[in-house]
Formats: structure tokens, C-alpha cells, sequence
């Protein structure tokens, strides 16, 4: 194991070979050859994402992302729905944008519910929702195929998900889920540098972005969609990151993706017994915890400014709570390239840090 392995949410390691794969020679991307490395990696990642729609890549953190759905999308009223302040900065954007949008908000820790969306879509007049699929500020995984279902009772009623923390981690069902907008950065799960946005838009969100005025310059759906015929992106991408993105989605088929997912959930499960049996618990409510990170309930009050130093000596990192839940809790990532002998590495140097044993 790498001696910079930082098992935090994000920019999490990169391995070697990805780096290497990334310092390919430069090529034009209006050129043939960069039109061929795009059309290699559409259609991977399609089949990561379970989608025979548009997947398209975005040269921006997923922030521009998430912006874009909101002015590409809306033109009445958007539901957002928060549960950390991951979700909550989705409707700040809104504000930021000049979109109408209610919040609809859970307790940090809790999980939104699908009756809960199903209650505010009734009585109010909304063209878009949006979710946090893994709200990577309190570990906590939204259920988003039932909460899919509920949106899709409700026509003319998009629904667009921040995956950030979770794509590539876990399954995702775009087209069996019908989900309108799916968004991930690649420097969490995807175990690449920052800086690449891919993103999911359905048919109907394209159509719907169509007849919408001011949708922004930098990312307009429609206008990547006219450039994606080409196999190219309407400004110039990250050529570099494309090429590791195209190396790790064959990474993930080599592996398998139900053994990448099974491997993930392992990690999951033996973070959160650590945590269990060394008397801290855990941040999120039961059934609702994330696959790739573990927020850890600091029930034991333990000095953890002073644990991540000790951690950074010896060439790891852990990561504090965040925001308002700094020092009430602290994250262990465990997504991307990272393997259960690792991750037990990591947990027994805590250990030794913490003394708990």
C-alpha cells in the first residue's frame, strides 16, 4: 500500500498506473483521435450506469453540474430536497441562479424519505427535484429508486441526483430508476484526479432543456448533446483525465462490477463493525449508511484534531466532521481503488492512535 494512502471522502489515491495512463501524448480535440477516446468511454459508461440515453463529460468539478441541471431544467419551481450540506448547497444554487425552490429538509443523520417527497410534489408546483444519492457530509445513502418512483408519479416532474460519493461505488439503475440527471465528480469513486464531471441527461430532460431560455454558456445540455454526435464536448475537455477515466472503466469490467460493488459493501461493513466495537457507533440512522464512506459518531469524545495528526506522521489521513458536525464525528472513506487489507490497515494504525487497544 502506497505510504500517501488517505482513506478520506475525496480527492482519494490515485494509483500509479492511472497517473501513467493520464501522461499520454496530447491530441487535438477536435481531431479523429480524440473523437475515438470519447467514443470509447460513452459507451462504458453507459453500461456502468445502466443507460442507453446520453452520458456526457463535463471539464468542471460536479458543482457545475449540479448548476447546470438547475438552469437547464427549471422554469417553475424546484424541490430540493437536503439532508447535509451537500444536498443544502444544491439549493443554494438555486437561490444563486434566480430559481424559484423550497428545501424540502431532513435531520443531518436522517434520510429523506419517498413519502416525504411524495407529500411536498402534492401539494406544490414543481418541475424538477433534486437529491443527494450519498450525503457525503453525514454518511448517510439515500434511498433514490423509491424516491424515483414517487417523482415519477408526478408528470412533468424531472429528477436530478448528485452521485458524487457513490457512483462507481455502488449499482446504479439509470434507466430502470429513471433518473433525468445522474452526476458524479471522478475523484471520488472513480479513483481519478479532480476536475471531470460525468453525467447522465434522459430524453425528456433534453426536450425539457429545449424550451428553456438563459441556460447557461458553459453547460448547455442541448449544445452538448449536438456536440456528443461528434464524439466531442463543446469546449475543450480534459484530455488527460478522459484518458484515465477511459483506463479505469476498464479496470472496473476487469474486475467485475458486482465483484467492485461486493468489494465496496465489505469495506462498509467491516469500517462500521469497527466503529460498533470500539464503542463510537455510528452518525447515520440504521439502514441508511453509506457504501463508501463511514461517518463515525464520536461517542467517546475522543481528541480527533489531534488523531488526524498523528495519522498525517505516519502517511495517513483520516477526515473531521463536517460542518456543523465537526468534531461530533469523523469520516473513513473507503471507495475508488482502495481493498479491505487497507482499509483493516488503516483501522488498526487508529487504534494504535486513538489507544484503544
Amino acid at each position: 500500500m502506497s505510504s500517501r494512502f488517505s482513506p478520506i471522502p475525496g480527492p482519494v489515491e490515485v494509483s500509479p498506473d492511472t497517473l501513467q495512463a493520464m501522461a499520454k501524448p496530447m491530441i487535438g480535440h477536435r481531431a479523429g483521435d480524440y473523437s475515438d477516446l470519447q467514443g470509447r468511454v460513452t459507451p462504458k459508461l453507459q453500461r456502468l450506469l445502466n443507460t442507453r440515453g446520453d452520458v456526457f463529460l463535463g471539464t468542471c468539478s460536479a458543482t457545475g453540474v449540479m448548476e447546470a441541471a438547475i438552469r437547464n431544467l427549471s422554469t417553475k419551481r424546484v424541490l430540493s430536497c437536503t439532508c447535509g450540506a451537500f444536498s443544502e448547497r444544491w439549493f443554494e444554487i438555486c437561490a444563486a441562479n434566480g430559481k424559484a425552490a423550497d428545501p424540502l429538509r431532513a435531520e443531518w443523520g436522517k434520510a429523506i424519505r419517498p413519502q416525504m417527497v411524495d407529500e411536498a410534489l402534492h401539494h406544490g408546483e414543481y418541475d424538477l427535484v433534486t437529491c443527494v444519492h450519498n450525503e457525503t457530509s453525514t454518511g448517510v445513502m439515500n434511498p433514490i429508486e423509491e424516491i424515483a418512483k414517487v417523482v415519477r408519479k408526478y408528470p412533468g416532474v424531472l429528477f436530478a441526483v448528485d452521485s458524487v460519493s457513490a457512483m462507481a461505488g455502488v449499482p446504479i439503475d439509470v434507466d430502470g430508476w429513471g433518473l433525468d440527471v445522474c452526476l458524479a465528480g471522478t475523484q471520488k469513486a472513480f479513483a481519478l484526479p479532480p476536475g471531470l464531471t460525468v453525467f447522465s441527461v434522459s430524453a425528456p430532460a433534453l426536450e425539457r432543456a429545449k424550451s428553456v431560455p438563459n441556460r447557461g454558456a458553459y453547460i448547455d445540455f442541448v449544445e452538448f448533446k449536438s456536440f456528443d454526435q461528434k464524439h466531442q464536448t463543446p469546449t475543450t475537455p480534459a484530455i488527460s483525465m478522459i484518458y484515465g477515466l477511459d483506463f479505469q472503466l476498464d479496470r472496473f469490467f476487469t474486475e467485475g462490477l458486482e465483484a467492485r460493488y461486493a468489494r465496496h459493501r465489505a469495506m462498509a461493513e467491516a469500517c462500521r463493525a469497527w466503529a460498533r466495537e470500539r464503542g463510537f457507533g455510528l452518525y447515520p440512522e440504521p439502514g441508511y449508511e453509506s457504501v463508501t464512506l463511514t461517518a463515525v459518531a464520536n461517542a467517546r469524545n475522543v481528541d480527533i484534531t489531534s488523531a488526524k495528526k498523528e495519522m498525517s506522521k505516519r502517511g495517513y489521513s483520516i477526515d473531521d466532521g463536517y460542518g456543523k458536525i465537526k468534531g461530533k464525528t469523523f469520516r473513513i472513506a473507503h471507495m475508488g481503488d482502495c481493498t479491505l487489507p487497507e482499509l483493516r490497515e488503516v483501522l488498526g494504525l487508529l487504534d494504535e492512535v486513538l489507544k484503544l487497544k
